[in-house]
């Protein structure tokens, strides 16, 4: 096999992003200003991350990276005119832990349990890595123990395509980065951050993708997993 080890984004690459979106609409009305702010604070993250990323490469000296958390909170909190410790708080019980609950009974892509299964089988370890926090909803999913090493890219210090998650999930596995295949749903945070630090890529796309699977330098892109799974054992 051309891989040894398979790690995998969570949102939206294991499960259709719209199920998700409609069992949180209610609360999305409900909190609507700090989901918001919260979606703002974290595009405002990743442009600083690209910033400092740039800065990094010409030679210049960088400050040392304020906490995730607290930065985020800060830069939420700014937004709604509200102090940060309170608006922490707001993230964790309202979107971290909330949302977690929402994934009981969500039904995965087809035959995402089945690939999971096959993968293991043959001896791949599986890995998870995401920008949230991910073990709760696995377990709600129903798939956790599929896992041998889930990250999230918030405890590390940087939101995806940033490399240093990518670099942490090729250093815990114990592999060169190009020995791992990372399977995503966003070419801009999941395929770019793992082409950045050498690995291959995979993007699942919509169920009603009509496009054959196809590979495009280190990126191939699949609209089921049983394509996804002939790709990885062939």
């Amino acid at each position: 096999m051309r891989f040894s080890a398979i790690a995998f984004d969570l949102d939206g690459t294991l499960y259709p992003n719209y199920r998700l979106n409609i069992r949180i609409a209610p609360f999305l009305l409900r909190h609507w200003p700090l989901a918001a702010a919260f979606g703002r604070a974290r595009g405002r993250i990743r442009r600083e991350q690209e910033e400092a990323l740039k800065q990094k490469a010409a030679g210049n000296r960088l400050p040392e990276p304020a906490s995730f958390y607290e930065h985020q909170a800060e830069l939420v909190a700014a937004m709604l005119n509200r102090p940060p410790a309170e608006i922490k708080a707001a993230i964790e019980d309202k979107i971290y832990r909330a949302w977690a609950e929402h994934f009981r009974g969500i039904r995965l892509f087809s035959y995402v349990r089945e690939c999971l299964e096959v993968f293991r089988s043959r001896g791949l370890p599986l890995a998870l890595l995401s920008d949230f926090p991910p073990d709760i909803k696995l377990r709600n999913l129903g798939i956790m123990d599929f896992f041998s090493l889930t990250l999230c890219s918030e405890e590390l210090g940087a939101l995806k395509p940033d490399p240093l998650p990518f670099m942490e999930l090729a250093r815990r596995l114990n592999l060169p980065p190009e020995k791992i295949l990372y399977v995503g749903n966003s070419l801009s945070y999941d395929a770019e951050g793992a082409l950045r630090t050498g690995m291959q890529a995979a993007l699942v796309g919509s169920a009603v993708w009509k496009k054959p699977p196809r590979r495009q330098d280190s990126l191939f892109y699949f609209r089921s997993y049983r394509q996804l799974q002939s790709y990885v054992l062939s």
